[in-house]
């Protein structure tokens, strides 16, 4: 039976996803109905999708029985309310990064997905490409020696995009393009929690960070140096440094290629009916497959993103964002 999904936001974020599922069998995955505050979208989405049902409001979407998983796509400040209320309904939920705005937040939701006893994952994306299981398996076979130290940089020149520069729309660095270079260090260094921290950075005019540099410091000799900008094209590469070797992955947030010590890896993604608004976005598809499996199976949780990594790479943001000043109003 396939796994049946509601879309709660007709955004750019929420084309991507349905149309990556669009790339998996339909008798494992079907799009049931989408969900957005304007009803006109939600029809406008679901036309573009062949999408039986939208409803121009969550409640909506959260009250419908046909529906076992949503994927929650809309800004950052939303992602609690909405969340909540498709697990207070009965829901399970795929809730994009950031899982919430700050650590007290996401210890609420995860408290309410476990009392409801629902499958709840953040959406890293990262974190369900084939080539991230390459990745670990290289490294535990030795290959490169003892890692010490991670790199990994993520910026673009983006400097009149709203949800990235608006501090009422969760905006700055940290939170949209920081989640993956923390999720990245924290996948090398098996989720251990940093001795400690030490970031800074610019604010825009409206108090939200443009640019985070952090020195993430780690247990046996291992640091990870962490980037983000929205004035400046970064590398955007991840690359992890042991005593033997090097391993680097272009695009290490949705990466498909790799250079490993012996050579080039690639995993290319199939084509979608449609086109994406953002690179390499046919890997959606990988994340749906994990959440189907896990609902199959009973778990409420992944292992390849914990509940608790999704705490702890919450509090790592929290605390580069108290360094550098970056306070919104659901911090108060």
């Amino acid at each position: 039976m396939a796994t049946r999904w509601g879309i709660a936001s007709a955004g750019k974020i929420s084309h991507d996803f349905t149309n990556a599922l669009a790339t998996l069998p339909p008798s494992e995955h079907e799009v049931v109905a989408v969900a957005a505050r304007s009803l006109s979208r939600a029809q406008e989405f679901s036309k573009i999708h062949k999408i039986k049902k939208s409803y121009g409001s969550y409640e909506e979407l959260a009250k419908d029985s046909d529906i076992d998983i949503v994927y929650v796509g809309m800004l950052n400040p939303q992602h609690l309310e909405v969340s909540k209320l498709m697990l207070n309904n009965g829901k399970n939920v795929l809730c994009e990064k950031p899982l919430t705005m700050n650590a007290k937040e996401t210890r609420e939701l995860l408290a309410i997905a476990k009392e409801k006893n629902l499958f709840l994952m953040e959406a890293i994306w990262s974190r369900h490409f084939p080539l991230y299981d390459v990745i670990k398996k290289e490294i535990k076979s030795g290959s490169i020696g003892d890692v010490v130290q991670v790199i990994a940089s993520f910026g673009f020149r983006m400097p009149n995009v709203e949800r990235l520069n608006v501090k009422a729309q969760g905006g700055g660095t940290i939170l949209d393009l920081g989640v993956y270079t923390i999720q990245f260090a924290s996948l090398i260094f098996d989720g251990e929690k940093p001795l400690s921290i030490k970031a800074d950075g610019f604010l825009n005019d409206d108090g939200v960070d443009i640019s985070m540099s952090a020195i993430l410091k780690y247990s046996n000799n291992r640091t990870a140096v962490l980037s983000t900008h929205s004035l400046a094209n970064l590398p955007n590469e991840g690359v992890i440094i042991g005593t033997n070797g090097t391993i680097k992955i272009p695009n290490f947030w949705c990466p498909t290629t790799a250079e490993l010590p012996s050579g080039k890896i690639e995993f290319p993604l199939p084509k979608a009916p449609l086109d994406f608004n953002f690179i390499n976005s046919a890997g959606l598809r990988y994340e749906a497959m994990e959440a189907r499996q896990c609902i199959k199976s009973g778990f409420k949780e992944s292992d390849k993103i914990t509940h608790k990594e999704s705490l702890l790479i919450a509090e790592i943001e929290d605390e580069i964002r108290r360094q550098i000043g970056v306070v919104y109003p659901q911090d108060n």
